[in-house]
């Protein structure tokens, strides 16, 4: 996001004397422009201007010459001799370029560089160093590394140069002790992607003084002359060539270029601009590079320098053919794609066939300006919104160019933006710029609204009179005709390609107005009729309730899938894909599918959480999936602007997908984790199995698990620890139990891990909802019995529990399973149950022989199972 300089802000609008950063953050958020950070200065100090009294050079041992040099810091700073007299200090420096007679930036101990680099005396080389002289790079000024910084070369005038001081702060010098305001910019709001656009604002907000500096660029920029019989004499031959247009809008309608020649291409950046250019967050590369981004970052305009020498005209923009590739200024390979757009030069006279760059994102490494360019060809252009924004993300190459051409850029801005940049090469390199452009100018003027101002109180409900709408129209930039009978013609600025529609004004309004002002109001709730939460809205909150008190953690996750989620899962991608619903612009490529299953989603939360470093992971979810129907109708095409007939909304309603909702869990790692105390435990399926049972319980379903065979069990399950989730009437609700072995590794999980998934658009319907008879709470005695029973290894907890159930009648108050044992003592083919159980009578205190008749009952109820009762 952008960095703001009050400095820089300075150069087109009025700022009043001491306005802080916090201040100037308050003032732009007042307009939508809303503070990220104000990133304070890491670097403190003592930090002063020093000069070089003495600098004698001391070969050593290792070949490397250092200076050790005294230096003059200033009555303040100075070191103090045995007498109590001030004298400079004893410095050793390494750098190539120190010498007498210099001045130079001197860090003195108690500083602190980027990096937490603390500067402090140091015995080396022979000598006690009292300070250290810095170069660009210690400081965070830039990457130069070759020397320290000397002033006199550092963009200073003469007179400002004689004027510095041994001691002066070269903090505040430099601007090293300055914050800097980072903003956010909205995607509809791209020319605040620059100062000019910034300054605007700033003067929405405050009503500063603003004056746009393109208006007075676009004055002093040459036209491309006409010659005789109408040919032009320009710079070069461009050409727009389109034939892959997207969406039928061409890639490029202006392009605008200038010849700067006899440049000097050794002469360095301006103080002033290197130092804008870092607090922006750019690194100060060369004076012919540096001038192309300061620009773009002042004016909101990208721009691109080649060298002249090394191109040949006619400059062709066009499509990438098949197969083409390009390798980038940062020395990476793309193979282009039929949809992006490319900059193309004619060497040997072949029409458009060797690639300059990829328009309005990143040059090419042929054409770039090096160290021995002394002709440059600056282009200004203005391109097509959707194809530079694809082809920065298919490439993977986001730019500060593209940044701002898929946001919008101005149309009329491009021969100001190049003007400017002229004036700067001439200036600081002594460049001298044509006065023969070429602009190829095929862009539109943005199109008239019709706009009613009683938009303004229909929309946004503020009482805004007609004058003062026209008013702020007019200051964002808009020629605005009419008004006479409430409606005027408004035809938007060129930097604001975002306002097409009435309602777009009426936000413009609304902003500048000011939101703090759109009154509230409260929507009437009709007396009659049912408020609140529905039945099923409140189960589902039942659900999430449960499980959040069973410690589990909700989330929500993006519902795509692809290959990568189909195999870990050990699902079969070509069954699934033609039931999966297929996005036609999927966010990830790699993930073109709706999910059919929450798990695979909220697998990849966990995956991230445990990797880093959490690994006792709970999680659930509620949410849609989305089952594709093959045999579908086709979804028609209903026109726009007019309410659909209930015959077409059937026919749409029945070729969407199914849309279900479940709730999904995935447990891992410590189920049980109480310290040095006692015993920790992992996770296994019984924990996914008692969430289902909180859930079952909350909601009155009884749910029930059916345990199918191993070679039924589907292959993202462990065979023998998964089971089906069914209703009392046998209709599969759910699955539930531990992953495949295969499915853990796959994802990264602990052994073990557990998962359930429950499908709430079939379980909800199914409950009851009469409400619930409340039993009288007895006022006798419980008798408390503890039953095992020695069964067939094929028959259930469940099915046993039901016949003690059964057989206890109104008399059992309460049953629980709390222990399962086989082995030899039972014998082959059994096992034993053991079971809790509590009966007490709602009208009398039971006597032993009631309890033994009870006892009885349940005896033979579950001998029918085949159930002997232990002794």
């Amino acid at each position: 996001m952008p960095m703001i300089d009050i400095d820089w802000l300075k150069d087109h609008v009025e700022v009043p004397e001491g306005l802080t950063y916090e201040q100037l953050a308050k003032d732009l958020v007042r307009v939508g422009l809303e503070e990220e950070e104000i990133h304070q200065s890491q670097v403190t100090g003592p930090i002063v201007v020093g000069y070089v009294v003495d600098a004698t050079p001391e070969p050593q041992k290792n070949g490397k010459t250092i200076n050790w040099c005294h230096v003059d810091v200033g009555d303040e700073y100075n070191d103090v001799d045995e007498n109590g007299n001030k004298v400079p200090r004893g410095i050793v420096c390494g750098a190539p370029n120190m010498a007498a007679g210099e001045k130079v930036v001197v860090t003195l101990p108690g500083a602190v560089l980027p990096g937490d680099f603390r500067i402090e005396p140091r015995k080396t080389y022979g000598h006690i160093s009292d300070g250290m002289c810095a170069s660009e790079r210690e400081l965070g000024l830039g990457d130069s590394h070759n020397g320290i910084i000397l002033l006199r070369e550092y963009g200073f005038s003469k007179e400002e140069y004689e004027a510095l001081k041994p001691g002066d702060d070269a903090m505040e010098l430099l601007h090293m002790n300055n914050p800097v305001l980072e903003i956010n910019i909205t995607p509809d709001r791209g020319y605040a992607f620059s100062y000019r656009g910034v300054a605007r604002e700033y003067h929405h907000s405050t009503g500063a003084k603003y004056i746009d500096p393109v208006i007075g660029l676009n004055e002093k920029a040459p036209a491309e002359p006409k010659g005789i019989d109408g040919q032009t004499e320009h710079d070069m031959d461009v050409l727009i060539e389109d034939n892959n247009p997207i969406h039928g809008v061409v890639g490029c309608d202006r392009y605008y270029g200038r010849i700067v020649r006899g440049f000097n291409p050794a002469a360095p950046t301006p103080n002033w601009m290197r130092r804008r250019l870092i607090r922006a967050g750019m690194r100060s590369i060369s004076l012919a590079v540096d001038v192309t981004n300061y620009v773009m970052l002042d004016l909101g305009q990208p721009l691109h320098a080649y060298d002249l020498n090394k191109i040949e005209g006619p400059v062709v923009v066009r499509r990438a053919n098949e197969g083409e590739e390009l390798t980038t200024l940062d020395e990476k390979n793309h193979k282009l794609s039929p949809e992006d757009l490319l900059i193309t030069d004619s060497p040997n006279g072949e029409h458009g066939s060797r690639i300059l760059g990829l328009a309005g994102v990143m040059g090419g490494l042929y054409g770039e300006v090096t160290s021995e360019t002394t002709d440059l060809f600056i282009e200004a252009a203005h391109f097509d919104q959707v194809s530079i924004a694809r082809s920065a993300r298919r490439h993977k190459t986001p730019s500060e160019a593209s940044r701002r051409f898929e946001r919008g850029v101005d149309t009329q801005l491009q021969p100001a933006a190049v003007e400017k940049a002229v004036e700067l090469l001439t200036r600081y390199g002594a460049g001298e710029g044509s006065r023969t452009p070429v602009d190829v100018n095929n862009t539109k003027r943005p199109a008239d609204i019709r706009f009613k101002v009683s938009e303004v109180a229909r929309v946004a409900g503020l009482d805004t009179d007609t004058n003062t709408i026209s008013d702020i129209l007019t200051d964002i930039g808009c020629n605005v005709g009419g008004g006479g009978n409430g409606e005027f013609s408004v035809a938007p600025p060129t930097w604001r390609p975002d306002l097409t529609e009435p309602c777009d004004l009426v936000e413009e309004v609304a902003r500048l107005v000011g939101y703090d002002e759109i009154p509230v109001t409260v929507p009437a709730v009709p007396v009659t009729g049912v408020t609140g939460l529905t039945l099923e809205q409140q189960r589902q909150r039942w659900i999430a309730n449960t499980l959040a008190q069973y410690g589990l953690v909700e989330t929500l996750s993006y519902p795509f899938v692809g290959d990568a989620d189909y195999k870990a899962f050990a699902i079969d991608a070509e069954a699934i894909k033609p039931v999966s619903v297929e996005i036609a612009n999927p966010l990830a490529g790699d993930r073109p599918f709706l999910r059919r299953s929450l798990l695979p989603t909220l697998a990849r939360t966990v995956q991230r959480n445990i990797r880093r470093g959490l690994m006792d992971v709970s999680l659930y979810e509620i949410g849609h999936v989305f089952l594709w129907d093959p045999e579908a109708p086709a979804i028609p095409a209903l026109p726009g602007g007019v309410k659909p007939t209930d015959e077409q909304l059937a026919a749409l309603d029945a070729g969407l997908p199914e849309q279900p909702q479940h709730v999904a869990a995935i447990l891992t790692g410590k189920a049980e984790n109480s310290g040095w105390l006692g015993e920790t435990r992992d996770v296994d399926w019984s924990d996914a199995v008692e969430a289902v049972m909180r859930v079952s319980d909350r909601l009155g379903a009884k749910l029930q698990l059916k345990q199918p065979a191993a070679e039924d069990v589907p292959a993202t399950w462990h065979p023998g620890r998964f089971a089906e989730v069914v209703l009392p009437d046998g209709t599969k609700v759910g699955t539930v139990g531990e992953f495949h072995p295969h499915v853990n590794e796959a994802l990264g999980f602990p052994e073990h891990s557990a998962a359930f998934e429950l499908n709430l658009s079939a379980l909800l319907p199914a409950l009851n909802d009469k409400p619930v008879q409340a039993r009288p709470i007895s006022t006798f005695p419980p008798v408390r019995q503890d039953l095992a029973f020695t069964v067939p290894a094929e028959v259930t907890a469940q099915q046993l529990s039901d016949a003690i159930r059964a057989a206890a009648g109104d008399s059992l108050e309460s049953i629980e399973l709390f222990d399962v044992f086989t082995g030899d003592q039972v014998g082959e083919g059994a096992k034993s149950l053991a079971f809790a159980v509590t009966f007490r009578s709602p009208d009398k205190t039971l006597e032993s022989s009631d309890s033994e008749a009870i006892r009885k009952a349940i005896v033979e109820k579950a001998a029918e199972l085949g159930a002997q009762l232990r002794a």
